[in-house]
């Protein structure tokens, strides 16, 4: 059986590759490369789903950049 996740991906002060699975608890991991990134991710992913078997079901809307006055 497939399941699909909404993965983050984000670049961090030191240039590794940060991935977030928000739909499960704590489901992240790093890399410096995408390509180590997505078989890192999957990794991460099969570990959190033998931990956790309940799945977050949010739907994806979109990401938005915004900026502030500090």
């Amino acid at each position: 059986m497939n399941k699909t996740f909404n993965v983050i991906i984000e670049k961090d002060e030191d240039g590794y590759f940060v991935a977030t699975v928000p739909s499960l608890r704590g489901c992240h991991t790093q890399a410096r490369s995408l390509d180590k990134l997505m078989e890192r991710t999957k990794e991460a992913i099969l570990l959190c789903l033998e931990v956790e078997k309940e799945v977050v079901t949010n739907e994806f809307v979109g990401v938005q950049r915004m900026s502030v006055s500090v």
